[in-house]
């Protein structure tokens, strides 16, 4: 619940970047209806919390800080930020509930976990369509950015989604039901995500996606 919410701040801020970029009409208009959809998952997980009996109430942390990506064109800095929310952070998302969907029953919840997953699905969609849509007209200088941007965003998904995935995490009995997941679980998919999905399709794109990976804890964080 407090993700979804929390997501909507980030694509909120990517619609006014995408506005100024200028990389294509109604592409900030389109990032503001998927902030939209994301406040709406965080009510349907709210909604579940209250069905089971709980509180869906929370502590949220301030709006996450979006990244401008100083000394960036604007293009280069507009195609860092698709890339590591839909590219990357989407398509983990995606992944992840596509598995959880798998394995719950038939019924309500279900119902409700597939229309988040389709949303999600859209929200990957959009950013690997942009990405591969503007790449190619980048300058060299631009390229050569980007690519040095990679490693900094890989390592940075790798340790938010390893946060959110305690190893640990084993739910009881019943818990496909909810949608719930093993930890362990879930980080075996996450990097089969990363390295069977997500760096194929970006070294295709002509980015150096595998040498990035690779090279993802070498460099100090800035």
């Amino acid at each position: 619940m407090t993700n979804e919410a929390q997501s909507s701040y980030v694509f909120e801020a990517l619609g006014e970047q995408l506005d100024e970029a200028g990389l294509g009409a109604n592409l900030g208009a389109a990032a503001r209806a998927f902030a939209r959809e994301e406040l709406r998952h965080g009510e349907l997980c709210g909604a579940v919390v209250e069905a089971l009996g709980g509180s869906a109430v929370a502590g949220v942390e301030d709006q996450p800080r979006f990244p401008m990506h100083p000394g960036s064109t604007r293009r280069e800095a507009a195609l860092r930020n698709l890339l590591s929310i839909g590219c990357l952070s989407e398509t983990v998302a995606v992944s992840l509930i596509g598995a959880e969907r798998e394995e719950m029953p038939e019924g309500p919840l279900r119902e409700l976990l597939t229309q988040i997953w389709a949303d999600e699905i859209g929200h990957a969609r959009f950013g690997w369509t942009l990405v591969a849509a503007h790449a190619p007209l980048l300058t060299a200088e631009e390229r050569a950015q980007l690519a040095a941007y990679l490693p900094v965003a890989l390592r940075h998904l790798e340790r938010h989604e390893l946060a959110h995935l305690p190893d640990a995490h084993a739910p009881g009995a019943g818990s496909n039901e909810l949608g719930l997941c093993s930890g362990r679980d879930a980080r075996v998919l996450f990097y089969a995500t990363v390295e069977r999905v997500i760096l194929p399709r970006l070294d295709a794109l002509g980015l150096p996606a595998r040498s990035a990976w690779a090279s993802r804890h070498a460099l100090r964080a800035a």
